[in-house]
């Protein structure tokens, strides 16, 4: 059992904290809110704020953060504290090249870096089925597996540092172009006088049926859009996307088409909807709704 320091207790990191101390881990959450505070306190999870002290005893930091300049800072502080050979594994989804700068930083201070990214949703969290894509060395992955099993289902070694992260970005543009022809394919139905749950357990059963309709299925007919995943943070990976895109000269036009319509919700105030909303936009746009 490993004695964890976990970064980051929000939607997805509070639910996977917990998991790790419900496997026996000793887990420490480092908050910054009373609010925060009580969550974790509830959790089960001791609690402290001082990143430093924390860091300091732990033979693992976890990071969950909203983005990369949330996890550079982070890092400046767990630097100058990490034990030698402690691993620090960042499961936020962050920029590629940002995630081997800092992997270089935490080999010269002694310890090792992990990129983990996730994908599952609070649900996947919660029920510690996620997908985590691995980046690393083989060594350091091993010594982790049996951890991150505790948090996640299929665990995947994707390749060296920051192909953890160049995974998660593919996955995420998947994601979201799925949830939008989701949307498309709820409006077209309902133009046509289709009956909606029917319509969309048949297309389940079949070649088109995938987890995103599984998953957000009920969600999206109830118009219940409360968050699991934040349309402001998928605006946030496909701008990670894009810039990769970009920088390797690569043309993905249906990536680019639907950053627009996720980036045009978010520029409305809906950023904080789950990014299933996306059907809100498809039926304004036809008039359905």
């Amino acid at each position: 059992m490993a004695k964890i320091a976990f970064i980051g207790l929000g939607i997805m990191g509070l639910p996977m904290a917990r998991n790790l101390a419900r496997a026996g881990h000793a887990v420490t959450g480092i908050v910054r809110s009373d609010a925060a505070a009580e969550r974790a306190a509830q959790a089960g999870l001791a609690v402290v704020r001082d990143v430093a002290a924390a860091t300091a005893d732990a033979d693992v930091v976890i990071t969950m953060l909203p983005d990369t300049l949330d996890v550079e800072s982070v890092v400046d502080q767990v630097v100058p504290a990490l034990k030698p050979g402690a691993v620090v594994i960042d499961m936020s989804t962050i920029d590629a090249e940002a995630t081997r700068a800092l992997a270089s930083r935490v080999s010269a201070a002694g310890g090792r870096y992990l990129d983990a990214p996730v994908s599952g949703g609070e649900a996947g969290a919660v029920d510690a089925v996620l997908s985590i894509m691995v980046g690393g060395s083989d060594d350091d992955v091993a010594d982790v597996r049996s951890l991150l099993e505790d948090m996640g289902r299929t665990i995947v070694h994707v390749g060296p540092v920051g192909a953890g992260q160049v995974v998660k970005a593919a996955n995420q543009l998947i994601v979201a172009g799925n949830i939008q022809l989701v949307a498309e394919a709820i409006v077209l139905l309902q133009s046509q006088g289709a009956q909606l749950t029917a319509a969309l357990e048949v297309i389940g059963g079949g070649l088109a049926g995938s987890t995103v309709l599984e998953r957000k299925r009920d969600a999206m007919l109830d118009h219940q859009f409360d968050p699991g995943f934040r349309l402001a943070l998928h605006a946030k990976d496909l701008g990670i996307v894009e810039r990769t895109a970009g920088s390797d000269g690569l043309s993905l036009p249906l990536t680019a088409a639907v950053t627009q319509l996720v980036r045009a919700l978010v520029a409305r105030g809906d950023g904080g909807l789950d990014h299933s909303a996306l059907l809100k936009l498809a039926e304004e746009m036809n008039g359905s709704r």
